[in-house]
C-alpha cells in the first residue's frame, strides 16, 4: 500500500490481505463467543428458573480476567502477538468442547443438574483466564498491522468487525436453540472457533516491540498504569464507559424478559438479544464512511446519555417492538461511544505499550460488562427485574451529569 494513500479513504484498511484476514478471524471467533454467551444465559436460566444465577456467569468470567489483566498485559507487549492469539483461541476451542461433552445427554444421564451448573461455571471461570490475554492481544495487534495513517480507518472497521460478529452471533444462537438446542447451538460454536485459528494462522508473526523486555514485571505494568492515569483523554473516556456500562446492564436480563415479561420464545430472544448490536454495526459502518469531524467529547456524553434514557424506556415496556427498538437505539449510541472511545486509546498509545494499555481498557470496559451483569443479577433479586433495570437506566444518567461537570476537559475533547 502507498504511504500516499489519502486518510480519508473508507476502505484504506481492508485493501491490506493481512489484515482481512485478521477481520475473518476475528469475525469468527465473535460470533462464537456472542452464541456462546446467548446459549449459556438461556441455558442457566432453564436450569435454575433464578436471575441471580445468570448474574453468577458474569462473575465467573470477570473475576480471572480482571484478577489477571495487568500480568497479561504484560506478557502480550513481550510476546509474539500472532502465537499468543493463536494460543488463546485454541483454548477457547477446547473450553467449547468441554461445555460440548457437559450437554450431551450421556452426561446428563450420569449427572445431576448441579454438576452441569458446577461445569458450565467452571467452564465459564476457565475462558475468564483466557480472555485476560486473548481480548487486548486482538486490540494491541492491529498497530503492526497498518501503517499509522491508516490507522483510525482501520479501528472504526475492527469496531464494525466485532460489532458486526455480535449481531450475527446473538440472532444465530437464538436461532440455532430453537432448531437445535444446546448441544447442536455448542457443535456451530466450536466450528466457528476452528474457523478463525484458520484465519488467524495466516497473519504473519508480530515480534514484540518493546524497548525494556528484561525489566521486571510490576515495573512494566506500573508503566502501562501510569500512562493510563497520566492521559486525561483516555482515562476520562474509560471511566465514562465503565460506569455506564456498569450499570446499564439491561442485556444480562433479556431471558427474563423474552421468557417472564414479553413471552417470545428463544427466536424472539436471539432478536432482541442482537437489537443492541444491530443498532451498534449500522452507526459503525456509517461513522466508517462518514467519520466525526468535530466536537467528539461532547458527542460522546450525549451518546451514553441516551443509552441511559434507552435502558429506562426497555425496562418499562411490555411490547416487543418497543423493546426492541429501544434496545436498537441504545446500540446505536452505544456505537458511537465505542467509536470514540477506541479511536482515542488507539492513537494515543505507542506501539510498544499497546498490550498494557489494552488491558487496562480491558479491566474499564470489557470486564464491567460481566461486572454488570452481576449487578442486574443482584439488584433483581433485590428489587425485582424491572425495577432493577430502571435504576441502571438513571444511575447511567447520574454518571453522565458527574462527568459533565466533573471533567470539562472531556465535554470539550476533539482529535
Amino acid at each position: 500500500m502507498s504511504q500516499n494513500q489519502p486518510y480519508n479513504d473508507p476502505l484504506a484498511a481492508v485493501r491490506i490481505p493481512e489484515y482481512r484476514n485478521f477481520m475473518i478471524g476475528r469475525f469468527c471467533f465473535t460470533v462464537g463467543l456472542r452464541m456462546l454467551g446467548t446459549l449459556v444465559g438461556w441455558w442457566m436460566y432453564e436450569l435454575t428458573r433464578d436471575p441471580l444465577a445468570m448474574g453468577m456467569i458474569g462473575l465467573a468470567e470477570v473475576v480471572p480476567a480482571l484478577t489477571l489483566a495487568l500480568y497479561a498485559g504484560h506478557v502480550i507487549d513481550v510476546s509474539e502477538k500472532r502465537k499468543l492469539l493463536l494460543k488463546g483461541i485454541a483454548a477457547y476451542l477446547f473450553c467449547g468442547i468441554a461445555l460440548l461433552v457437559i450437554s450431551t445427554s450421556f452426561f446428563a444421564t450420569y449427572s445431576g443438574t448441579t454438576l452441569i451448573i458446577g461445569g458450565i461455571y467452571t467452564t465459564i471461570f476457565l475462558t475468564g483466564i483466557i480472555r485476560a490475554f486473548t481480548g487486548p492481544s486482538f486490540g494491541a495487534i492491529i498497530g503492526q498491522m497498518v501503517p499509522t495513517h491508516v490507522l483510525p480507518n482501520a479501528i472504526t472497521w475492527n469496531q464494525g468487525t466485532y460489532l458486526s460478529a455480535s449481531v450475527t452471533g446473538h440472532a444465530l444462537g437464538g436461532f440455532c436453540i430453537a432448531a437445535f438446542h444446546v448441544t447442536g447451538t455448542l457443535i456451530f460454536v466450536v466450528s466457528l472457533v476452528v474457523l478463525s485459528i484458520f484465519a488467524v494462522y495466516k497473519i504473519l508473526p508480530k515480534p514484540s516491540e518493546n524497548k525494556t523486555p528484561d525489566k521486571r514485571t510490576w515495573e512494566s505494568v506500573n508503566e502501562g498504569l501510569k500512562f493510563v492515569f497520566s492521559t486525561k483523554e483516555v482515562l476520562g473516556a474509560l471511566s465514562l464507559d465503565l460506569f455506564a456500562v456498569l450499570f446499564g446492564g439491561a442485556v444480562a436480563m433479556v431471558p427474563v424478559f423474552a421468557k417472564d415479561i414479553l413471552k417470545i420464545g428463544p427466536i424472539g430472544f436471539g432478536w432482541l438479544n442482537a437489537a443492541a448490536d444491530i443498532g451498534a454495526i449500522i452507526i459503525v459502518i456509517l461513522l466508517a464512511l462518514f467519520p466525526l469531524k468535530r466536537k467528539q467529547g461532547r458527542t460522546l456524553m450525549y451518546a451514553v446519555g441516551g443509552f441511559g434514557i434507552c435502558i429506562i424506556i426497555f425496562a418499562l415496556s411490555d411490547w416487543f417492538w418497543i423493546s426492541f427498538a429501544a434496545l436498537l437505539v441504545s446500540g446505536v449510541l452505544d456505537g458511537v461511544s465505542v467509536v470514540i472511545r477506541g479511536t482515542i486509546v488507539q492513537l494515543k498509545t505507542p506501539n510498544e505499550m499497546r498490550g498494557r494499555v489494552m488491558s487496562v481498557n480491558s479491566m474499564f470496559i470489557n470486564s464491567s460488562n460481566e461486572l454488570g451483569q452481576f449487578e442486574s443479577g443482584v439488584a433483581a433479586r433485590l428489587m425485582g427485574v424491572v425495577p432493577s433495570v430502571v435504576f441502571g437506566g438513571c444511575m447511567t444518567l447520574l454518571v453522565v451529569i458527574a462527568t459533565w461537570f466533573k471533567a470539562p476537559s472531556l465535554r470539550k475533547m476533539e482529535y
